[in-house]
Formats: C-alpha cells, structure tokens, sequence
C-alpha cells in the first residue's frame, strides 16, 4: 500500500499532507507515529468528562495534529469542538451534540488507525 492509497482509504486528503511536510519520507514518519501521539485519544478522554479547558485544548491540539496530516477530516471536527468551547465564545451546540461529534471522531479515528495499521503492516 502506497501513502497515496492509505490517504484515500482513511478519507485523507494527500495533498494537503504533501503541502505541509513536503516529502513523502516525512509523512511516513509522522504518519506512523500518530496513534501513539495520543492526541485524538485525549480529546476522546476530555468529552468523558465535559471539562470545557479540557476539550478546547485537547480539541486544538487534535484539529493541528490533524491538519497537518492532512486528516481534514478530523482536523475539522475537532475544530468545531475547539471553538465550542474557546473561551469567550458562547455555546451553539448542546451537550449531546459536542458528544455526537465527539462520536464521529471517535468512528473516523478508528478508520484512521485500522488504515495505518494496514499501511504499517503492508
């Protein structure tokens, strides 16, 4: 499996990644190490307890982590956490909501890992 097609079984956006690191030897890396960061799994850990310090910085440090990945789409439902929950900013999403996204980054960070897991293994 090449990095072109993981990117496109996790629903990654290459490119955007490519944009960032540049060469194809620095995603691999960084690529590789993104489970064990534990960046999404403290974000997941935060909406356990509602904390709103909590889940913004977990929150931000995920959408980062993400974007420059080229995860997009992690990157963007983590900043919709972020900015629910940036202080000074008032909340437009309920409870059940924010845990609803947080479910949706909870199925598309299991894609992600069981993707690179195959990527790793290939």
């Amino acid at each position: 499996m090449t990095l072109q097609e993981l990117y496109g079984s996790i629903d990654g956006d290459y490119s955007q990644a490519m944009r960032v690191l540049r060469i194809d030897r620095l995603l691999d890396k960084h690529i590789r190490k993104f489970v064990a960061n534990g960046v999404v799994d403290s974000l997941l850990q935060a909406g356990k307890t509602m904390d709103p310090r909590q889940l913004f910085d977990a929150a931000h440090a995920t959408k980062g982590v993400c974007g420059n990945l080229g995860l997009v789409k992690l990157a963007d439902l983590s900043s919709r956490i972020a900015e629910e929950f940036r202080e000074g900013n008032p909340r437009t999403m309920s409870d059940a909501e924010v845990q609803e996204t947080l479910s949706q980054i909870d199925a598309l960070y299991t894609k992600t890992k069981d993707g690179i897991q195959a990527y790793v293994s290939a």
